[in-house]
């Protein structure tokens, strides 16, 4: 009887990938099975809203590891299968095709999905979501010739979605029921500041917009407008993938509850990645980031703790995004009652921001076509450094000199 470990990773996106490559570049050589429910290799997401919809990149570019990777590390990869039960107690994952899989410990990486609000109409023809190649492929194929596309949701992927659609040469409009672009992420200074973006894109912004139902690629409003385009985007945010916890019993709540090893309710049970909701040292509570970042690290960290040798996942949360010709980098969580202090000029499209907690520490940071600035910054929240309003905002006070702590050391 052999005494070789099982371990199991079910989703194959950047999470499950950067742990199996982590499990054998730490020396495991035990047997390693990675789910992948779609049939391609795991791929990064980033790309699906941005290079790849507008074919300026390919599906190869964002591959995790080309074919031959998975063969030479020894690594199991089922592409195409869905996890679809778990039994903890007796470590055993059903998979759609009829197998069961026993392992010794198991990584739960199954990501989220695209949601679809009750709105009459959000599973009709020409309603779209991204989530997926299979997705991007088929909007970009509505977009194909420009077009009319109208964008549900000024999130993330909307906005992103809406850049490259105008660089597609498609008429858009974007459709937002808080008063502007990413307010819920970035707060209404900001989000007025990309809606001015789009807009001087082209992009018809509409604000404080209920939809009441999708008709025949027409979107009607509830205040009697009915907008008309040739696809739909829906980007109303993603839920995070927990029916295979939920099956095994796991505790669920806005995600799998992890502590900060990554580890789940259930003995020698792991999640990671976008469906982790993990005990964060530094924030004292739970935290799900949805970002390719996160993907990456907790996928590696959860690896670690996959062979006990795993320590407390503390990265600070960190996102990026390109919109026309301007990039940004965040990094930090902020709470939406922390004060904002740009630092730059936002009419120029070249500054920083940071946000200030009630005791005086930087929670959070982000610049906007400043690309030597997050050092400074991330380095700034790292410390929780104390500032002021006014040393921050100052222009021709250098970013570290704002930390009055170290001006005091």
């Amino acid at each position: 009887m052999s005494d070789r470990k099982t371990f199991v990773i079910v989703g194959g996106g950047l999470a499950g990938a950067k742990a199996a490559e982590t499990l054998r570049g730490e020396g495991f050589d035990g047997r390693i099975v990675l789910v992948a429910a779609e049939s391609r290799l795991p791929y990064e997401r980033p790309p699906l809203s941005k290079g790849y919809l507008a074919g300026d990149s390919t599906l190869a570019e964002a591959q995790v590891h080309d074919d031959d990777f998975y063969s030479a590390h020894d690594v199991d990869l089922l592409r195409g299968a869905r996890a679809t039960g778990l039994e903890t107690e007796a470590h055993r994952v059903a998979l759609s095709d009829g197998q069961e899989l026993t392992y010794d410990r198991l990584l739960i990486a199954t990501g989220a999905v695209p949601r679809r609000p009750a709105i009459p109409g959000s599973h009709g023809d020409g309603v779209h979501v991204l989530r997926s190649v299979a997705d991007a492929d088929v909007l970009r194929s509505a977009l194909s010739g420009g077009g009319r596309l109208i964008v549900v949701g000024a999130g993330w992927i909307g906005c992103e979605v809406a850049a490259t659609a105008r660089g597609l040469g498609a008429d858009v409009t974007v459709i937002e029921r808080g008063l502007v672009p990413l307010e819920r992420v970035l707060g209404p200074r900001l989000g007025e500041f990309f809606a001015d973006l789009h807009r001087s894109h082209g992009v018809d912004v509409l604000p404080n917009c209920r939809v009441d139902r999708i008709d025949s690629r027409s979107v009607h409003l509830a205040d009697g407008r009915a907008i008309e385009g040739d696809a739909v985007l829906l980007g109303v945010g993603v839920a995070p993938a927990t029916e295979l916890a939920a099956s095994g019993g796991l505790d669920v709540a806005d995600g799998i509850v992890v502590d900060e090893l990554l580890r789940a309710s259930a003995a020698d049970v792991l999640a990671a990645g976008d469906v982790a909701s993990a005990l964060h040292p530094r924030y004292a509570r739970h935290v799900r980031v949805e970002h390719w970042d996160n993907a990456h690290a907790q996928g590696v960290a959860a690896a670690r703790s996959m062979l006990g040798a795993g320590t407390p996942y503390a990265k600070l949360p960190y996102f990026f995004s390109d919109q026309y010709d301007l990039g940004l980098e965040y990094v930090g969580l902020h709470d939406p009652r922390d004060e904002l202090v740009i630092r730059g000029s936002l009419d120029e499209a070249r500054f920083q921001a940071f946000w200030i907690a009630a005791d005086g520490t930087v929670s959070a940071g982000m610049h906007v076509n400043d690309w030597d600035a997050i050092g400074p910054i991330r380095t700034l929240v790292e410390n929780r450094a104390t500032v002021t309003a006014e040393d921050l905002g100052d222009p021709d006070l250098p970013v570290a000199a704002a930390d009055s702590g170290q001006r005091g050391a």
